[in-house]
């Protein structure tokens, strides 16, 4: 599966997935995110069990100031529309799996 681009039009059906989500919180000139980027499309493509989505920030300050996004890239894993874990900075694929799986 694909990531999604998340946006406030299409936000309320990704968050009641019957799935966990992944949402990348990131934007184009920031460099930490271009190192997560692949790395959140590799997962989005390995794991169809788990719905990816990017947010930038740019475009959609509400979310980020819904998820309190306060500096960037962040990572956000929902279960049942919660969020259950939430963290700053870059991370290597295996912390990112961690969090989706924990």
């Amino acid at each position: 599966m694909s990531v999604l681009i998340v946006n406030k039009n299409n936000f309320d059906s990704i968050k009641t997935s019957s799935k966990p989500v992944l949402l990348d919180f990131y934007a184009d000139w920031c460099g930490p995110c271009r190192m997560v980027s692949p790395i959140v499309d590799e997962i989005a493509k390995e794991n169809p069990q788990y719905l990816v989505g990017k947010i930038n920030v740019d475009q959609e300050p509400e979310l980020a100031q819904t998820f309190r996004v306060l500096s960037i890239p962040t990572l956000a894993v929902l279960k049942d529309g919660k969020v259950i874990k939430q963290v700053t900075g870059a991370r290597p694929k295996s912390q990112i799996l961690a969090l989706l799986e924990g």
